[in-house]
């Protein structure tokens, strides 16, 4: 499969996706974005199209403490800071948002280390 036609697809499947899934000011969307090299975390309130909390593997605190941005140790680490720093803001319910990305690998890391460390979705 060509490039363009994979990312042709994801999009085609996060589209599908935010369809049903919208963060409220209750419940916030997690929205996850991944790149070859590193991978994001927001919190997003959709009704003001605000970002409440973000995470990434460039976030100096990880960067200095991550072996490699791109793999699945990299996304735990995001999800559980993430998750540390929604509960420090008082957010303890999220939608989750894939994206578009299947729920595998380093998104699915990212997901179950953010529920770990409290996040309920």
């Amino acid at each position: 499969m060509k490039q363009q036609e994979k990312i042709t697809a994801r999009l085609r499947r996060k589209k599908a996706i935010r369809k049903k899934v919208h963060g409220t000011v209750d419940r916030p969307r997690l929205s996850v974005f991944r790149s070859v090299k590193h991978i994001y975390g927001q919190i997003i309130n959709d009704a003001t199209g605000q970002t409440l909390v973000s995470a990434s593997t460039l976030t100096p605190e990880l960067r200095s403490e991550l072996k490699g941005s791109g793999n699945a140790d990299a996304a735990k680490k995001v999800g559980t800071l993430v998750a540390k720093r929604a509960l420090e803001k008082g957010i303890k319910q999220v939608v989750f948002d894939r994206n578009g990305f299947l729920y595998h690998g380093r998104v699915k890391a990212l997901a179950e280390s953010a529920r770990e460390a409290g996040l309920d979705f």
